[in-house]
């Protein structure tokens, strides 16, 4: 197993506290079928950071990972599913100065059974596109959401 070193908090160029050395990333997975596009969330326990909040799967990047790296490996840890057809896509970068969070696109052809694979979830979850807006959402993916939305909306 490769070394796990991206665990810890930093403060960004903004004087936010953020948690992953080496930033964050996370894994919106999503699947288009007749019913419209769904997406798989996160509903974060309550003793996280934020906890009590939906979002999606992933955590610290360490220093020897792509983003796309890292969040895959999140979602290994925190999602119990047949993850074998995931398709990673295009990744968003929100820079908080001299520490970043990536959101990378992952469509699956069909809408597999998930669960929680780790304490850090209360549940996981697909939702319709139109009803994530109605959760209640970590700041960080709420501030993302309409861009993420969008670009989801135009496949």
């Amino acid at each position: 197993m490769s070394e796990r070193d991206g665990d810890g908090w930093v403060t960004c160029g903004r004087g936010h506290q953020h948690w992953g050395r080496f930033g964050a990333a996370g894994l919106l997975i999503h699947h288009r079928g007749p019913g419209g596009v769904r997406v798989v969330l996160q509903h974060r326990a309550l003793w996280s950071h934020l906890g009590g909040t939906w979002g999606i799967p992933g955590g610290a990047r360490d220093s020897h990972e792509t983003a796309p790296q890292a969040a895959v490996r999140e979602v290994a840890e925190e999602v119990v599913a047949d993850l074998s057809a995931l398709r990673t896509e295009e990744s968003y970068v929100v820079d908080h100065g001299g520490w970043t969070y990536t959101t990378v696109l992952a469509s699956l052809p069909e809408p597999v059974p998930v669960a929680p694979g780790s304490s850090e979830s209360t549940a996981i979850a697909w939702v319709e596109l139109a009803e994530v807006g109605r959760l209640k959402l970590h700041p960080g993916f709420a501030a993302s959401w309409p861009l993420l939305s969008e670009a989801l909306r135009g496949r």
